[in-house]
């Protein structure tokens, strides 16, 4: 059963309900059997509003299993729709942090590649140029702060690709933490990668007004310091 225990709520009314995802968590069911997020969140407003029978919750995104953050779900039909349009459309402003191995040149950059994915290895090839079957991929990162180790960034999203993130920063050397597949040095322990979807700015789907969600990070010590230091100005 889901509870507030279980699911960290960030955002909730009659249409939306918006939670931070934990890095081990799948948004959907898979191979593993694994109680998939959409099921807990189901749960959670049965539970809690008493719904007899089944009830509703549509999917509006998706993030990749060892990524953390906010995740947005609809509670009726027609937010789903105009939701899933909005993310269709790219516009809900996305912004992400992630802890990297090297720190990039350059304190800010744009970044535009172009992806190829590997459904086999369930992968995302960044080239330069236009190649067959790639998709554009276009990100603005900023480097916040850096430890003696590693370097926080910030990361704001203009197209949603799959490995996007992760694709781009490997295709310049700049590797996030624990992300094998990519190119990191060792994993993190948990399994997870040192990427969090930080906060979403999107329209309501109903109201006439702009929402802004925040995802504190982790429980852990790295993703801690660095939360610390950006709040206090470093």
């Amino acid at each position: 059963m889901a509870d507030q225990a279980e699911l960290e709520v960030l955002y909730e009314d009659n249409h939306l309900i918006v939670i931070n995802k934990r890095a081990s968590e799948i948004v959907q069911g898979d191979k593993t059997g694994d109680e998939p997020l959409v099921e807990k969140v189901r749960e959670y407003i049965r539970v809690k509003y008493a719904k007899p029978g089944n009830v509703f919750c549509g999917l509006v995104h998706r993030l990749d299993r060892p990524t953390s953050g906010v995740l947005v779900f609809a509670r009726t039909s027609k937010s789903l729709e105009r939701m899933n349009k909005l993310f269709a459309d790219n516009h809900p402003e996305k912004t992400y942090w992630a802890v990297v191995e090297t720190a990039p040149a350059e304190k800010t950059a744009f970044l535009k590649h172009y992806l190829v994915r590997n459904e086999k290895q369930n992968k995302s090839y960044a080239h330069t140029k236009q190649v067959p079957n790639s998709k554009e991929a276009r990100l603005r990162y900023t480097k916040l702060v850096s430890s003696d180790n590693y370097t926080l960034l910030e990361i704001a999203l203009e197209t949603g690709r799959h490995h996007q993130i992760r694709a781009q920063l490997a295709a310049i050397g700049c590797c996030i933490k624990g992300d094998l597949k990519y190119g990191a040095k060792r994993s993190n322990p948990d399994g997870s990668i040192c990427l969090h979807a930080r906060s979403l700015r999107f329209k309501h789907p109903t109201k006439e007004e702009e929402i802004t969600v925040t995802a504190p990070v982790l429980a852990d010590n790295l993703w801690q310091w660095f939360e610390k230091k950006v709040i206090s100005g470093h």
